[in-house]
This record gives structure tokens, sequence and C-alpha cells, in this order.
């Protein structure tokens, strides 16, 4: 048995597979096994994966008809032997000791998963590395501290990603964490990590940087304007999956939705022009039920984020034009009915409906704080009395 199984889903990722494959094949921890899943690339990419495969044989190499990235992880998960699962995505590259690193962390504190911090890259065309650091836990809450993520819903703000930490394997097969197998690279990476928070009991994040993410190239999934629904088809499969465990699902409901808003509005950003009226009138339903089955928490959301919502859900032909149209991309459209959106905005927002839903919701949020104000306190004065005795 390895200490870790790496797997590399690949499909026509030939300009980027040399330096992923040299980043793996080198780490420090040497008993790996790592499992390359060719997804019926039409490039070199197989050609590449042979030539390592042929001179490492701790190399597995699977060759398939073009399927999905979900199909290709779920096979590279079926025959992973090592205690240990990573993920590491054909056009982005580890430094060597990170396998090594989280290993050693998981064990030591018998975890379910270890994730760390990451780097997103850009490389110039003269070579030059771009940086930027990214923080999994922005409120430097839970780093470096085991804690069980399956009952703390708020660990669902932490930057979502699969491929920055190891997975112990006897806690994805024992809770059937696999990638939903819909066509295509189509964000199926959002329902398998969204199971891993709410079933592992035994979870750490480290503000160390280890991962490096690639963003140039143009051929990745999130670049894609005609993918329109994928991330909502992913949503509704993670609330079948979690609604199989009520008492799961009654943790993270509110959470979910809120991840659901925010990969949405992501989404709306990404497509094309032509498609965003209809994904807005979908994803005002979408909302709109989130809300009507108590789904929703609007605490979660900010001060603005409350205001698109209410926009968004009341009257999504507004937000369409307020905020899926583009500013001034060589497009007169906005400008020519910034005066006239404008003004219905503020109409509505001087409505009798507008004002009655927003006072319905605010009362509910202003009773939450106070609570949370009264226990600090109650909190604060127990210490004090425990202190003192």
């Amino acid at each position: 048995m390895a200490k870790v199984s790496i797997i590399v889903p690949a499909y026509n990722v030939e300009p980027y597979l040399v330096e992923c494959m040299e980043s793996i094949t080198n780490q420090t921890l040497s008993d790996i096994e790592i499992i390359c899943i060719n997804d019926g690339s039409t490039d070199g990419t197989l050609d590449i994966l042979k030539e390592y495969a042929a001179k490492d044989d701790r190399i597995i190499l699977v060759d398939k008809e073009n399927g999905g990235y979900g199909i290709g992880m779920n096979i590279g998960m079926s025959k992973a032997t090592g205690e240990y699962i990573g993920i590491v995505e054909p056009d982005d590259f580890v430094p060597v000791n990170m396998f090594g690193d989280l290993y050693k962390i998981a064990k030591e504190n018998d975890l379910d998963f270890v994730k760390a911090d990451f780097y997103r890259f850009e490389r110039a065309t003269n070579g030059d590395m771009f940086l930027t650091y990214n923080h999994l836990d922005r409120t430097n809450t839970y780093y470096n501290q085991v804690f069980n993520p399956s009952q703390t819903p708020e660990a669902i703000r932490f930057i979502m990603n699969t491929w920055s930490g190891i997975y112990k394997k006897s806690f994805l097969d024992e809770y059937n964490i696999r990638h939903n197998e819909t066509p295509g690279a189509s964000f199926q990476d959002n329902g398998f990590w969204f199971q891993t928070f709410a079933f592992a009991k035994r979870g750490m994040v480290i503000d160390k940087p280890y991962y490096m993410n690639r963003r140039d190239n143009p051929n990745s999934s999130v670049k894609n304007v005609q993918k329109i629904y994928c991330i909502n088809v992913e949503y509704d499969h993670i609330r079948d999956v979690l609604m199989e465990y009520p008492e799961t699902w009654e943790r993270f409901k509110t959470y979910y939705t809120l991840k659901r808003f925010h990969n949405s509005v992501a989404t709306l950003r990404r497509i094309s022009n032509e498609f965003k009226k209809d994904y807005v009138n979908r994803f005002s339903k979408e909302m709109k039920r989130a809300r009507d089955l108590g789904e929703m928490d609007e605490e979660l959301f900010t001060a603005a984020e409350r205001d698109n919502l209410h926009l968004l859900i009341n009257q999504p032909a507004v937000y369409y034009k307020v905020k899926a149209l583009p500013m001034n991309n060589g497009s007169t459209s906005f400008n020519n009915n910034f005066k006239q959106v404008k003004a219905e905005l503020d109409k509505i927002k001087r409505s009798k409906s507008y004002r009655v839903g927003r006072a319905i919701m605010y009362i509910p949020v202003r009773i939450k704080k106070l609570a949370k104000r009264i226990y600090r306190k109650i909190n604060k004065m127990r210490k004090g009395y425990q202190k003192n005795d």
C-alpha cells in the first residue's frame, strides 16, 4: 500500500503536462502511486504520459474514451490503493515536499483530510511568473488545529478546491464520496468538496502555501463561456446527496444556498451575454425556492449581497439589466439604458412590497445578532466567574 495515491485527470494538456509530471515524480515522499487518467486526448498528452509510465513503475496509466472529468476521477479513485488520496490537475504543479509534508501532518493527527493554502499563477510570454497567495480561511480562525468539519458549516466559506490537500481513502469510501459523472469538465469538484466538509470528523487547514494553480490556460473550464448551467446541475446534485442525511442537510442547507448564490453569480459573469437573460431567470427561481423552503439565512449574506438577492428574486428583469449586462465593453446598450434602469430600481425600492420584504427579513436578522451578543456576554461572565473561583 502506498502512503499517497495521486490522481492526475488529463485531457489535451500537452503544453503543461511535463512540468506537472516532473513535480509529482520528484516528490520527497517516494512511497506514492501516480494514477494518470487520459480522457481521450487528441493532442500529445497520451504520448507524454506513456513516456513517464515507461520509466517510473509507480505510474498507473488509464487510457479511456472521452467521457468527462467526473468519470475519470472516479476511475482513478477506484484504482487507488494509497492510505491517502491527492489530486493534481495536469496544467498545475506542486512543490516536491508537498505530499510528504501533508502526509506527515495527516498521520500525526489521524485526519480525514488536511488542506493547505496555495498560489494561483500566470506566466508572461517571457516566462515571468506572477503569483497570488490564497488563504483558505480568510478569518484566520481554524488554521493549524484539528476541527470537526461536519459540525462546522461556516467552514463552507473557505476557498473551494479539491487539490490543495489529501484525503484519507477509508473516509472517502465510508461515505462513498465520489464525483458527479456529468459530461465534460463541468465543475464536478464542487460536489466532491462539499461532501468532504459535510462528512469529515477530523480536518485541518494549514497556513502554508504548496499547490500551484494555473490561471492562464485558455482551455480551462472556468473560462468556457458555453458551459451555461453546469454549476446549477452540480448544485442540484449536491442538494440531493446531502438530503439523504437529514441532520447533515439541516446543518448545512443555509451555507449550501450561500455557496450556490456565489457560484451562480460567478457563472453569470463568465457566460456569453446571449445566455445571461435566461440564466438570470433560472437563478431567480432557484433562490426563490431556497427562500420559500427555509434553506436561506440572509444573515450569512453581506448587506450588498442581500440587496442583490432581493432584486434577483423580486425583479429578475431589472437584475438582468443592472447586474448582468456589460458596463462598457464596446456596446452602448448599458449606457443608453442606464437612466431608465436606475429609475426602475428606485421605483422598486420605494414600493410597498419591497419595503415589506426588507422589514420582514430585518427583524429575524436583528434578533439573531442580538442573541449572539447576549451569548458572548454570558460566556465572558461565565469565564470570569470560573477564573475568580
